[in-house]
């Protein structure tokens, strides 16, 4: 699971073709292409990651593959912002990495109700003006320093001053 980023975007480069038979020919010659032009250390770590891939339970390889339809089906504009977030998760530190993993790990694990609030709420922040988004930051820094029993104090007098 750790390493699935990286796989789907072999299985991308993989298996890049479409329905049609003579653009699916059209397409795998493209890729055999853009194989032959790879280095021997990049052919044999694409070879490793398929292996990895074939290697991977039938559901997790079906997951993936869905993942790759949905992507063909994007828009070129989010296809290009995926890559974006793609280069930007390459960019993180091996520990950085690993902590996105676990918090991507803990969110899938959230009901589909919590998950849709914490996605509302990244679009709010998303939305927001950069002076704003300074400020939720630094309350969210602040709120991560209490105790669980002030955080449960803070949120009883929030409570309270909602209440008419």
């Amino acid at each position: 699971m750790k390493r699935t980023g990286a796989i789907i975007a072999v299985v991308v480069a993989l298996l890049a073709g479409t329905p049609g038979q003579a653009q699916e020919t059209d397409k795998q010659r493209t890729a055999a292409e853009r194989f032959e032009k790879l280095s021997p250390e990049q052919k044999e770590a694409l070879r490793a990651k398929l292996r990895e891939f074939k290697a991977m339970p039938k559901e997790e390889r079906e997951r993936i593959r869905g993942n790759l339809e949905r992507y063909k089906r994007l828009p070129p504009e989010e296809r290009e912002r995926l890559k974006g977030n793609l280069r930007e998760f390459q960019r993180l530190t091996p520990e950085e990495r690993k902590l996105m993993r676990e918090r991507f790990g803990e969110f899938r694990k959230l009901d589909p109700e919590r998950r849709a609030e914490l996605r509302k709420r990244m679009r709010e922040y998303m939305r927001a003006h950069p002076e704003r988004r300074e400020q939720m930051m630094e309350n969210m820094r602040r709120w991560r320093q209490l105790s669980p029993e002030q955080r449960q104090q803070l949120r009883e007098r929030m409570r309270e001053r909602r209440r008419p």
